[in-house]
């Protein structure tokens, strides 16, 4: 889905025009990453939970040669669903 058409379906949701819909959006996308840069997680009710995880260190291997390398940590980004969704999602 596109932005422009994810603005559409919540205006129409809402009682807020197209422009304040997408001004609520920019507002939220910069808490939301001001928050996950500061480490600390996010949790969206009915929907789940944002954080930034470390990933270790590791030494990969690569599957058809058999070469041997090194993966460095990183930080990613995890979404973990609510019980209700991954319930929802189950049963559809």
């Amino acid at each position: 889905m596109l932005t422009k058409d994810f603005i559409g379906l919540i205006a129409n949701k809402s009682e807020l025009s197209k422009k304040e819909t997408e001004q609520l959006l920019t507002a939220m996308n910069a808490i939301v990453r001001e928050n996950l840069m500061s480490g600390k997680s996010i949790q969206i009710y009915g929907l789940g939970a944002l954080e930034i995880k470390e990933r270790k260190a590791r030494t990969i291997v690569h599957p058809r040669t058999g070469e041997r390398s090194f993966a460095p940590s990183r930080s990613q980004l995890v979404f973990r669903p609510m019980a209700n969704l991954k319930e929802e999602l189950k049963n559809s």
